[in-house]
Parts: structure tokens; C-alpha cells; sequence
């Protein structure tokens, strides 16, 4: 099986990381000043931006990296020895500084402050009951594509499954502790206080915990072979461009 190196999938999980924040953030801030009285119009606006643009951000990057943008799949892709923990913990600190350049990008790009600490407060117990639901979600989507061998179809899956959680949780469906810590850095309409951070993350690393027990329960005989290709398969790929050009594997 071959992958790309380390170095390269972290920058394209870091790309991956900073596009999708700038995406959520900035089309947040897009959608308040559009529709500035109309909330449900915002989170309508808000939701089809992140679900069509994170489909393209997972087709771009995917072939890299995997497609991850998101320390959860990250680490449940480890559990299934789809890559190891080493890479998994590496992938985990890309991640959150790219979300934090997206936001910061987000701010700029709408002649905002460059930093500015979100004051809205998110963490009731319905939301952190949410954002279990909507983590775990997210991975049986991913782990039971991979397992059935669709992944072809997990950029538009994703993308689907993140843009209608936006309105049947409460919490908008962060699902992603590396999103929860960037979106901290823009007081706009996507944006999450520092307070609510550590709760959102914890029960997502709890959404985690459960997917991984329910993916064992419901495709028990996942292999790590499947489990290396999610979220877009990335290996194959790589060894039949070498195979085309002419160079040997690994090169």
C-alpha cells in the first residue's frame, strides 16, 4: 500500500483544515450580512455554503491526505489501524492551526478584526448532546462507506450529511474539535467562545468513542486496508499515477 509522505499529507490536511474554516466562517459572516434579520435565512445560507464547499475541499485535498480536516476521523481511521497513531497525532495539530488560519483568513477577508474572541455562548446540555450525535454521525457515514466500498461517494456524503446536521442538532453540528478551537478566533455568526470549546470537544471525543463501538458492532470485519482509504481513497491513486509516469512505487 502506498502512501504519500508525512510532510505532505500534513500540508494538505493544514490547506484542507484552513479552507474549511475560512469556508464556514466567512460564508457566517457573508450569510449575517445578507439576511441580517432573518436567522433561520443565515443558517439556510451558512449550512449550503459549508456542505457544497466541503465537498470540493475533500475532492481537492482527498487524494493526499485522506480527506480528514478533523481530529475525530483522524483518530477513529488509528483505531482501525487505518493509519497509525503516530500520523494520526501529527495530522491532529495541522488541523487545529489550520482552522485557526481560516479564521483568521475569514476575518480578513471581510475587513474584520484579525482576531476576535467569539462571546457566543454555545455549551448548554443540549448542545453537548448534539455535537455526540452529530460526531458520531459523521463517522458512520465515513466508516460505513468505507466498509461497503462507496467511498467514491463520501465528498458528496460528507458534505450532505454536515449541511442538514447544521438544522436537525442544535449545535449547528461542529463535529470537529479542530473547527470548535478555530472558530473561537471570529466574533461572528459561526463563531464558538473559549468557554464552550472544551465542552464541545469532549463530547465530540465521546462521539467518537460511540462510532468507533457502533462501526465494530454494525461492519465488524472492517479492514485496516478499508479503513486506510477513507475518508477519499488515497493510495491506489497515488501508485497508479506512479504506474502511468513510468516510476517505481514509493518514488
Amino acid at each position: 500500500m502506498n502512501a504519500h509522505p508525512l510532510a505532505r499529507r500534513l500540508l494538505a490536511e493544514f490547506l484542507g483544515s484552513a479552507l474549511l474554516a475560512a469556508l464556514v466562517i466567512g460564508s457566517g459572516i457573508a450569510a449575517q450580512t445578507l439576511s441580517p434579520t432573518d436567522i433561520g435565512l443565515q443558517l439556510l445560507e451558512n449550512a449550503a455554503a459549508t456542505a457544497a464547499g466541503l465537498f470540493a475541499i475533500i475532492l481537492m485535498f482527498g487524494p493526499i491526505s485522506g480527506g480528514h480536516f478533523n481530529p475525530v476521523v483522524s483518530l477513529a481511521d488509528a483505531s482501525f489501524k487505518g493509519i497509525s497513531w503516530r500520523d494520526a497525532l501529527a495530522y491532529t495539530p495541522a488541523q487545529i492551526a489550520g482552522c485557526a488560519l481560516g479564521a483568521i483568513t475569514a476575518n480578513g477577508m471581510f475587513a474584520l478584526a484579525a482576531v476576535s474572541i467569539s462571546t457566543h455562548h454555545r455549551a448548554s446540555s443540549a448542545h453537548l448532546f448534539s455535537e455526540v450525535i452529530a460526531t458520531t454521525g459523521l463517522l458512520l457515514v465515513i466508516f460505513s462507506l468505507a466498509r461497503t466500498r462507496r467511498l467514491n461517494l463520501a465528498p458528496a456524503a460528507v458534505g450532505a450529511y454536515i449541511g442538514a446536521a447544521y438544522f436537525f442538532t442544535s449545535s449547528a453540528s461542529f463535529a470537529n474539535p479542530a473547527i470548535s478551537v478555530g472558530r473561537m478566533f471570529s466574533d461572528t455568526f459561526a463563531g464558538i467562545a473559549p468557554a464552550s470549546v472544551p465542552g464541545f470537544v469532549v463530547a465530540q471525543l465521546v462521539g467518537c468513542g460511540c462510532a468507533i463501538f457502533l462501526v465494530k458492532l454494525l461492519y465488524p470485519d472492517v479492514t485496516p486496508e478499508e479503513a486506510a482509504e477513507i475518508v477519499l481513497p488515497h493510495h491506489e491513486q497515488q501508485a497508479s499515477a506512479d504506474g502511468a509516469l513510468g516510476q517505481p512505487v514509493g518514488s
